[in-house]
């Protein structure tokens, strides 16, 4: 047992304690109470004395592409002349085509690293490598062996034919099959987007969700394409071609959902679809800035995500508050506290429903971060606590990171691996794979 002292510790609900301790055991938290009442209830516990420190829920990355890493930096060798020509041009063949096992691999083992070391205990990712076999497995594998808790998936489309998206498919199964009884690794089923998918396709891919008793998560309306596409070909936007034949409810995860309409909005909260915030990433593809405001006022179970495009998870929570803010000219939106929530108990609600995970408090998973606040130049109150963490911290500020009671990260060190080590790795996989790529653009 051991008993986790904290300056302050968050609380359900962004309640915000001080002086108190998260007492847990094996991978549960047994009580959260104050210090001294924690060394008369639990008097043989461990004690860690973070008292210098803030006590959080772990991090949830809510939507990550492992494999997102290989591409950082990388120039395209075709000229790109829309966003259909970026996926059917370059991205699709000259990229997702070419991934291997082995890249995957390098990927996640960097990515996991870079994650824990930013305070992230749990994440759900997406593999686009549809040419990989084996490439899930591998990949689940990594993360096994990383000690966060993830929800893995392979997208799956009729972009190449329907029976290789139905390959994919079938593979998320199995995944799910394979990890039903791990703490830690689950699989979710996956489909990329209206415009690369049937019907008939998604009909298929739900069932076997449901058959499977897992999720299913897509990305949704990223840009203005997705919808503009259905408006073309069904005379409807996604979300209400979706409703059409009941594709939408409570098992959907829909990561990005930036250009969604008001009537989409309606959709989504009536359906009880979960969603996933993505804001750096939605900036640096031009897609705009998601109505996360709207969703959030709604109801909407709302989580926060890297897309794998920037790993460090304070800049994507400095992203989330500060974007909303400048785009609507109202420094009122999107408050550090509100963020916070997004990045723990959001994402815990949108990837883990049912699971209690993403809170401290007793029988909750012990997935908690903890961030070291005497770097900061001003006083950290309770009153400031959450503009503190969201604008002015970093990954080196997060001391210790467990997740399911195991330590990630201890006294600033890495637990599970050397980042410099799986960054050389990570590097040479992306120059491999961007050779691939320039030799096939080449023929």
């Amino acid at each position: 047992m051991k008993s986790l002292h904290g300056g302050y510790v968050i609380a359900p609900g962004m309640n915000v304690l001080k002086d108190h301790a998260v007492v847990f055991e094996a991978s549960q938290i047994i009580d959260v109470l104050p210090i001294k009442a924690s060394q008369v209830q639990y008097p043989n516990a461990e004690v860690i004395d973070r008292r210098n420190s803030v006590v959080s829920p772990g991090f949830v990355n809510a939507h990550m592409h492992c494999y997102g890493v290989l591409s950082h930096g990388i120039v395209p060798p075709v000229k790109i002349l829309s966003f259909e020509s970026f996926l059917e041009d370059y991205w699709w063949p000259l990229v997702e085509n070419l991934l291997t096992a082995d890249d995957i691999e390098a990927a996640a083992a960097y990515a996991s690293l870079e994650l824990a070391d930013s305070g992230v205990t749990s994440l759900c990712d997406v593999l686009e490598a549809p040419m990989a076999e084996g490439g899930l497995s591998a990949e689940a594998y990594v993360l096994e062996k990383s000690g966060l808790r993830a929800a893995v998936s392979t997208e799956a489309c009729e972009r190449i034919s329907y029976e290789a998206g139905l390959r994919l498919l079938e593979e998320n199964v199995e995944t799910a099959r394979l990890f039903r009884d791990h703490p830690r690794i689950s699989a979710m089923m996956c489909i990329h987007t209206a415009f690369t998918c049937s019907q008939g396709f998604l009909q298929k891919a739900k069932q076997m969700a449901e058959d499977a008793g897992i999720s299913l998560q897509l990305h949704l309306n990223e840009s203005s394409y997705e919808p503009q596409w259905c408006e073309r070909n069904y005379g409807k936007r996604t979300c209400e071609w979706y409703d059409d034949f009941l594709f939408l409810d409570a098992s959907i995860l829909a990561a990005q959902g930036v250009q969604v309409s008001a009537r989409e909005i309606e959709i989504l909260r009536d359906r009880g679809v979960r969603m996933v915030h993505v804001p750096l990433s939605n900036c640096e593809v031009g897609g705009g800035v998601a109505p996360v405001v709207e969703l959030l006022n709604s109801g909407i179970t709302c989580g926060l995500g890297t897309d794998g495009y920037i790993n460090n998870f304070f800049e994507v929570m400095r992203g989330a508050f500060l974007i909303h803010k400048g785009h609507r000219a109202d420094p009122s939106v999107m408050p550090a506290q509100k963020v916070w929530a997004l990045a723990t108990e959001g994402g815990a609600q949108a990837v883990f429903p049912g699971m209690k995970t993403g809170l401290l408090c007793p029988e909750a998973k012990a997935d908690i971060t903890v961030i070291d606040f005497t770097g900061l130049p001003t006083p950290l109150t309770q009153e400031n606590i959450f503009d503190q963490l969201v604008l002015f911290c970093n990954p080196s500020d997060v001391s210790d990171v467990f997740a399911d009671g195991k330590r990630l990260k201890h006294e600033g060190a890495l637990m599970r691996g050397d980042l410099r080590d799986a960054k050389k790795r990570v590097c040479r996989a992306a120059e491999d794979l961007w050779e691939r790529g320039k030799r096939l653009a080449a023929r």
